[in-house]
């Protein structure tokens, strides 16, 4: 215990020695509001060797510790000189006797900020001034303690600090905005560190996105002044996105241009990504972004995804683009070849948006049905010859049409025509056999009678065949009754056989057109009977007109014509010359509507006489023929002058 007590003399020596320096205490930071005081707490030592020479004096310097360099004079214990700006301002609390150089400051302002030396003067040489100080903080509002980051939906404490340093003047905290936060607490403190006051007041509650960019205040007053001092904060809260709009779903046209836009609310500002299904297509980082799409193609058609990504978490939103296009060309089956009784199935697709509905038709008429669906099945079941043809596969939509054809060609056993016949003409009988079929029908001809078979042109029968399409023609000539077979009869015996790789049949022909013959022969008759009937009528008519413009009824139309017996003997010849012309069919055998032809247009059976033989003849609808006033010359009619001039008029329609 000795030797301890030996060990532990010179440590307190020491700070017995220590204790006796210049020493001083003092807050190393103190703050105040403005217009209100501050108490710096202080306390000094000096050598204890050291004897004031009358008394303990004390000066407190702004600014500087030293007294050459003339720093604003605070407070000074010997006289009342002070720098301007603490004048009636300044007052030492402590004893410096008591080695207390507690010191107040009443009044203070923004420009008394700043730090604060102590200067002790004991007499003589012994000044010494401290080297530390007190850095005092003049503020114009409260703090307010904000965490470096305030996250959504956790729990946040906001503290509000006011100094507490004027004895005479007690600060009251009170939180403005706060009606609009989610159940706030308040939490009230007075802390004192180092012989200074903070007073505070802590506000919890937990954020939400809604409330990031809104105002929090915290007020300050101090009792029985007027004195009210806020401090305002905008609150910034991280949260991940929680909304990210994009344009609704639309419809756009092929090679049009649409733009893209995407809004992601966040804090902080996200990083948006567009994609097009899974692949990317731009990235920035801004809390809206545009995507431009020019001259769109079907292809561009999907889903298009915003996302919106901040650190804090990730959102996305999707939109569908359509871009409608009319139709593309339909695809189809190749041209098909079918035989006669099966069946086949034609097949068609198109793609366009809308849907393109699908329609068959068949040389231009609607077959099947129409149908709205990708594909458009047109069944053929036992097809026949007449299945045969074009087939168009139309796909229309509201924005166009497009369409598609092929070609069936349906293979079939001959089948002989309606047509195929026997009848007469000018030369002996003709016989002509018609047939359709696929491949073409050979066509042959057979004479029972003289056994014999036609099948090529190297024969007396004039044999000749032509073909149109799917239908050959034969055709041949029997011209005199020895062709026609030996019995004697007027019969025709002709038989007529075709054939393909299909089948063959063979048909006898029969003398179809006889009958038709004799009628065209009557009705050629009757009407040449008609049209000199008609002629005669017409005259009479002329003749009638005359006798009553004249008021002569005895005087006929021969009378008046020069020489009325020629003129009657024309029409006399050509009732005879029409009457002829029809005997004359009636011999040839030709059809009725070719004397009609003949009739008009052959003049050799024709003799014009009398003053009509110069006159160029045109068919006769009408005829008028007028004398007023007129005298009977030997050379014809004579027009005579004056108002009262004769004339004849011959009107031809």
């Amino acid at each position: 215990m000795k030797g301890l007590e030996l060990l532990l003399l010179p440590l307190l020596l020491i700070l017995k020695d220590v204790s006796a320096q210049w020493n001083v205490w003092m807050p190393r930071d103190i703050s105040a509001m403005t217009n209100s005081c501050v108490v710096i707490p202080c306390s000094f030592t000096y050598p204890s060797g050291i004897r004031p020479y009358r008394g303990v004096h004390g000066i407190w310097y702004f600014g500087h510790p030293y007294p050459q360099l003339f720093p604003p004079v605070v407070y000074k214990s010997r006289t009342d000189i002070v720098h301007e700006s603490y004048k009636g301002r300044t007052k030492l609390l402590g004893d410096l006797t008591q080695k207390n150089c507690t010191l107040l400051i009443n009044n203070v302002g923004v420009e008394h900020s700043g730090r604060y030396y102590f200067r002790a003067d004991l007499g003589g040489a012994n000044i010494y001034t401290y080297p530390d100080f007190t850095k005092l903080q003049v503020l114009d509002q409260p703090n307010i303690n904000v965490p470096e980051e305030i996250i959504s939906d956790q729990s946040l404490d906001l503290t509000c600090y006011v100094p507490d340093n004027c004895p005479d003047m007690s600060p009251q905290i009170h939180w403005m905005y706060t009606d609009y936060l989610p159940n706030p607490l308040f939490s009230p403190d007075n802390v004192e560190d180092s012989n200074t006051a903070v007073l505070s007041s802590t506000l919890t509650f937990t954020p939400k996105p809604m409330h990031n960019g809104q105002l929090l205040g915290c007020r300050v007053h101090y009792e029985n002044t007027t004195f009210v001092y806020e401090r305002l904060i905008s609150l910034d809260i991280k949260y991940a996105p929680r909304t990210v709009w994009v344009n609704v779903s639309q419809e756009v046209m092929e090679g049009s241009s649409v733009v893209l836009h995407c809004d992601v609310d966040s804090n902080p500002t996200p990083s948006i990504t567009w994609f097009f299904g899974d692949t990317e297509l731009m990235s920035e980082v801004a809390s809206n972004s545009s995507l431009p799409l020019d001259n769109l193609t079907p292809e561009e058609e999907g889903v298009y995804t915003c996302v919106g990504d901040n650190g804090y978490g990730s959102m996305n939103t999707s939109m569908y683009l359509a871009v409608n296009y009319p139709p593309r060309e339909p695809w189809i089956n190749e041209s098909l070849m079918v035989l006669e009784g099966s069946s086949v199935a034609l097949q068609c697709t198109s793609k366009g948006n809308p849907m393109p509905t699908l329609t068959w038709l068949k040389d231009g008429e609607l077959v099947g049905t129409i149908t709205a669906e990708e594909w458009s099945v047109l069944e053929l079941h036992k097809v026949t010859p007449q299945a045969h043809g074009v087939y168009r596969c139309l796909a229309e939509n509201e924005h166009g049409r497009a369409s598609n054809s092929l070609n069936i060609t349906v293979e079939f056993a001959p089948v002989l025509v309606d047509d195929s016949k026997c009848t007469i003409v000018r030369e002996g009988v003709q016989c002509v056999c018609i047939a359709s079929g696929n491949p073409e029908p050979v066509i042959e001809f057979y004479l029972p009678d003289l056994n014999i078979t036609i099948n090529n042109s190297n024969n007396p029968f004039n044999y000749h065949t032509y073909s149109d399409g799917y239908t050959s023609t034969g055709i041949i000539k029997l011209q005199d009754k020895g062709e026609r077979g030996n019995n004697g009869d007027t019969t025709v015996h002709v038989h007529c056989s075709i054939s393909n790789m299909y089948g063959s049949e063979t048909i006898r022909l029969e003398l179809q057109q006889e009958k038709k013959f004799m009628m065209a022969v009557i009705v050629g008759t009757i009407g040449g009977v008609a049209v000199i009937a008609f002629i005669i009528a017409a005259v009479r008519y002329v003749g009638q007109n005359n006798k009553k413009e004249n008021g002569n009824p005895g005087q006929d139309v021969g009378s008046k014509v020069e020489n009325p017996s020629m003129f009657y003997s024309a029409v006399k010849k050509d009732k005879q010359s029409l009457r002829k012309k029809v005997l004359k069919t009636e011999l040839l055998g030709s059809k009725f509507n070719s004397i009609l032809e003949e009739g008009t247009g052959d003049d050799s059976d024709y003799q014009s006489v009398g003053p009509m033989a110069g006159m160029e003849r045109q068919e006769l609808n009408y005829a008028a023929l007028e004398f007023l006033h007129g005298r009977h010359l030997e050379g014809g009619f004579r027009r005579a002058d004056g108002d009262t001039s004769d004339y004849t008029e011959i009107k031809a329609k």
